[in-house]
This record gives structure tokens, sequence and C-alpha cells, in this order.
């Protein structure tokens, strides 16, 4: 794997895109306002890194993330990610993204959604319990007391492996929550949402989560 591609650039994207150069990762950043409002993020990335459209960074990336406002997932492109993993970041804010009938009655998961836009593609769930300027200051080498960790959903064994050892080269420990369909372990309002866990503490939080309607 040696190019990592964002679909949607904002705030735990171009973060995300600064880990991945600094961890060696040629970078393809894309938004949906275009490439050329992305210069300014180019230029600080370096050499290693440069915009393009949404379709063209998923054709790119062998690793996509997809860091855009989950009311959008539909926009996301299909055919190019075929095959590929693909990581996904978002939360569900009905008052930033408007009532989805299936999250509000907890019959599937934001990346479930995404899963099922994607049939093709590999979607693993992660980045999205942590804020975006810790992505940047809470890693540390692994095997640090107290290594902050960062919790990881998806139903294919191999792409969690490799979303597994990237969280790792970022600096944080993983907690496996299992298949997409327990992702909502670590959705917003849930005991492990933003904390800085370690890895025994964020189990303990996944383990005492609720859905919605039991809280």
């Amino acid at each position: 794997m040696k190019t990592i591609a964002t679909i949607g650039s904002g705030l735990i994207g171009s973060q995300l895109a600064r880990l991945a150069v600094a961890s060696g990762y040629d970078v393809v950043v894309s938004n949906s306002r275009g490439p050329e409002t992305l210069d300014d993020l180019v230029a600080e990335l370096g050499g290693r890194a440069r915009a393009a459209t949404a379709e063209e960074a998923a054709a790119a990336g062998d690793l996509v993330i997809v860091t855009i406002p989950l009311r959008a997932y539909r926009d996301v492109p299909v055919e190019p990610l075929a095959g590929k993993i693909v990581i996904d970041t978002n939360n569900y804010y009905p008052q930033r993204d408007g009532s989805i009938a299936e999250l509000d009655d907890e019959s599937t998961t934001t990346a479930e959604l995404l899963q099922a836009h994607l049939p093709e593609s590999k979607v693993v769930k992660a980045f999205n319990h942590i804020g975006f300027g810790d992505l940047t200051t809470d890693g540390s080498p692994a095997g640090t007391p107290g290594r902050r960790a960062l919790v990881i959903a998806g139903d294919d064994a191999d792409a969690k492996a490799t979303v597994t050892a990237l969280i790792d080269g970022f600096g944080f420990d993983v907690v496996d929550a299992g298949p997409l369909a327990e992702g909502w372990r670590i959705q917003r309002d849930t005991p492990g949402y933003g904390r800085r866990d370690d890895a025994e503490t964020l189990r303990t939080h996944l383990a005492e989560a609720r859905r919605y309607r039991d809280m």
C-alpha cells in the first residue's frame, strides 16, 4: 500500500492526510469543491501530495478514506472503489445530515449504509470517535504505557488487519469492535466517544455502550 486517498479534505481528512505523509505514504486529496480549492493544503503537505477530483482520488488510492458529511454518502464514487479498502469516518448528526430513517430506528449503522452503497468495496469503520486535533498530537510509539486506542469495525478480516497496521503506524493502539453492525458502540453519545482511552478502558466503554432507544 503506497497511496492513501481522501474523499473529503475537511478537518478530519486534512489531518489524516498529514499523518499519511508523515508516515511515508503518497496522498491524493479531494473534496466537493474542486482540486483548485486544495492548493494550500497540498503546498503544506509537500511533494508526496496532490489534489484531484473525488473520482480521480478513488481511482488513485490503494486505500481510500471517506470523510464527508454523512448526508452526502451517496455521492461517493462506486466503480473506482470496487475491491478496495475504504475507511469510513462518518458520524450521524441529524441537525446537519437531516433525518435518515434507518439510522433513527437503529436498524443499521452509518458504515453499513456506506457498505451498501459500495457493495464491491471493503468498508472499515475508523477515526470517527477522536477529535480532529488529537489525530496529530495524541499518537505515541507502540508499547508506550497508556497509549491511546482507537476502534475499528468491519466485515472483512484482511481489510481490518490492513487498517489496524495503518492506525498503529499513526501512533495508536487498535480495539476491534467486530463487524460493521457493531460500529454503533462508538457512535456519538456512547461512553468511549471522544475519550482518551487506552485499549483496556476502551474495551470496557464498548461493552457499556447502549442503543439510543435504551438510553
